[in-house]
């Protein structure tokens, strides 16, 4: 292969990963935005990486179960033979060059240890199960409230050029009717000071939302350099606030708590095999091995000698100055500190309900609340401006209903993504998230 073939095929392989990897879809839904978060946050990606280490760790464990086998190769040169007397005689005990080979299987039957750690596979691989579902969960709250955040702010856009326009006719009326002499320059000043703060938080707004869309595109592990466009259905969400209402607590259904139960359970296996830690360890094995031995190291490898064996191991341990009877109560120790930890869970869990519900319930009547004052504002304001087109209500009265219409808006703006965020808050706290995707 030359080098320009070597070229184009790096080249090849480059396009075909670009390819591969996952684009996020032009004005995404909260559902798409939610998907792709699920599938390229890093977090995720770092939990589900945590699983397979996990498996990698019991598959470790549980390898001791399978035959060990061994080999094991010298060569020593007896620079003085031993010997032995027998009678009056001096006999020399072997040879000056001695080799052998030889392989031995083990193989455990009795082990507590590798006992415990068949228990325990099931018990691990649940709980790093719950830990990549607690981390999905969070990323689901996190995007939704990110969402709503630029939907409101989207939505206040919307309104402050709405009323960047209405205080341009106001300015110009204001204006036409100065020059006219019929009102002195206050009313024009006002609505040129009106305009500019307008203006001003038109900016603020544009410059927050910048960042609120980076903030997306990092909960949603999309790079920052790509663009984001998202699609709004607000006739859908409020109708989702209206008709999903919150149901009854079920703790159990919180992943927290199950994370725990499952540590339960390891511990508690902990200490019944503490219990059991004087039991006995037997392993059988079989080995077989070749012998050379010979006084001239060219001669060394002539003749062979074979030898094999096979047999049990059984050791049992007597006494171990208390070390295995000190690890029972430290078991004990945790499996008590565990109990606790559900006690105090159970009491933060029913806590966040209760606030969390209570929060939803009150930003549904100031949503509620919130809606009608911005539609009565706008009425106020409707019907003060065609009094003062017909010189019945002055300019200070079209100012304060323009502010006040303006305050309308921005509360009900709050109150919606406060509506939104709490009703996440419950969900979450009901254990009620949906982590699954949708194609």
């Amino acid at each position: 292969m030359n080098f320009k073939n070597y070229l184009l095929g790096l080249i090849s392989i480059s396009c075909l990963n670009v390819q591969a990897q996952e684009v996020f879809p032009e004005n995404a839904s909260l559902q798409q935005c939610i998907d792709y978060a699920l599938k390229n946050q890093a977090s995720i990606h770092i939990a589900e990486i945590d699983e397979q280490i996990a498996e990698k760790d019991i598959a470790a464990s549980l390898s001791g179960w399978l035959p060990q086998v061994g080999m094991a190769s010298n060569y020593n040169h007896n620079l003085k033979i031993p010997s032995t007397i027998i009678g009056n005689q001096v006999i020399l005990m072997g040879m000056k060059n001695v080799s052998s080979l030889s392989f031995q299987a083990d193989q455990q039957i009795l082990n507590p240890q590798l006992i415990k750690a068949s228990k325990s596979a099931k018990y691990i691989r649940e709980l790093n199960t719950k830990v990549t579902e607690q981390n999905k969960i969070n990323t689901v709250v996190e995007v939704s409230k990110a969402y709503y955040d630029i939907l409101t702010s989207n939505e206040q856009l919307e309104i402050i050029q709405a009323n960047i326009l209405r205080i341009e006719k106001q300015l110009s009326d204001a204006t036409s009717r100065f020059e006219a002499g019929l009102v002195d320059q206050t009313d024009y000043k006002r609505a040129k000071i009106a305009l500019s703060n307008s203006k001003a938080d038109l900016k603020r707004t544009e410059e927050m939302l910048k960042f609120k869309y980076v903030y997306l595109k990092e909960l949603i592990g999309l790079d920052a350099a790509n663009e984001i466009s998202l699609s709004f259905e607000q006739e859908g969400i409020d109708q989702d606030i209206l008709e999903n209402t919150p149901s009854d607590l079920n703790i159990s259904n919180r992943v927290e708590y199950q994370i725990l139960e499952t540590q339960q359970r390891l511990q508690q296996l902990s200490t019944k095999f503490a219990k059991v830690s004087y039991m006995p360890s037997m392993s059988a094995f079989i080995n077989y091995g070749l012998d050379w031995r010979a006084n001239k190291i060219g001669d060394l490898y002539n003749i062979t000698t074979p030898r094999s064996v096979f047999g049990l191991n059984f050791s049992f341990n007597i006494f171990d100055g208390n070390k295995k009877l000190q690890y029972l109560r430290k078991s004990q120790l945790l499996e008590s500190r565990l109990d606790w930890s559900v006690t105090q869970l159970k009491n933060q869990i029913n806590t966040q309900y209760k606030l969390a519900i209570s929060a939803y319930q009150a930003n549904i009547n100031d949503w509620t609340t919130a809606k009608e004052n911005m539609q009565m504002s706008q009425d106020v304001y409707d019907i003060i401006k065609l009094q003062y087109d017909a010189g019945i209500k002055n300019y200070l009265e079209l100012m304060t209903a323009d502010t006040d219409l303006k305050t309308a808006q921005i509360n009900y703006l709050s109150a919606l993504f406060a509506v939104l965020s709490s009703k996440l808050d419950v969900q979450k706290a009901l254990g009620e998230i949906n982590i699954s995707t949708k194609q």
